[in-house]
């Protein structure tokens, strides 16, 4: 598992946007800012849609007033992707799509949820500065505490 201190890892991610198809790597997404990833298990799923994801869209404003961009992450196509974030009004938000789990793996934050639905990625979020982590906050199983928007707003 990534620890604080280690650089994230480097990838490649597609946006699906109203101009088109997109990309870019974790340099340019990370790189000379301040974020904070947060990963949900999968996108249209109970906890990550009625409260993980809808936590940082109510609070997105303060997030940007400290200097901070958010990023949301699933094990999840970009297209799907790209409809969560409209069904959700979630465009104060990057969404990145993690389409075979790479980035998630490369983390050290994956987990095999068999037939119900294969790779995923563990609830967690993280702060990250320059693609330095700062902080990591890893749920336990079947948890949403540590990993919420106002958690990691006071860790920013």
């Amino acid at each position: 598992m990534i620890k604080i201190g280690e650089k994230l890892p480097e990838q490649s991610f597609t946006f699906i946007t109203d101009a088109g198809k997109s990309s870019a790597d974790s340099a340019a997404l990370f790189g000379g800012k301040k974020v904070v990833i947060f990963a949900v298990p999968g996108a249209f799923t109970p906890t990550c849609s009625q409260a993980h994801l809808p936590g940082f869209v109510v609070l997105a404003d303060q997030f940007r007033a400290s200097g901070v961009s958010l990023y949301c992450l699933s094990v999840n196509d970009a297209f799907v992707m790209r409809a969560w974030q409209q069904a959700q009004n979630a465009g104060a938000v990057t969404m990145l799509a993690d389409g075979n789990g790479s980035f998630t793996q490369a983390l050290g934050l994956a987990k095999d949820t068999g037939d119900f639905g294969g790779l995923r990625a563990q609830r967690f979020a993280l702060v990250a500065e320059n693609g330095v982590v700062t902080a990591l906050q890893v749920e336990a199983p079947g948890k949403f505490e540590v990993s919420s928007a106002e958690a990691m707003l006071a860790l920013v």
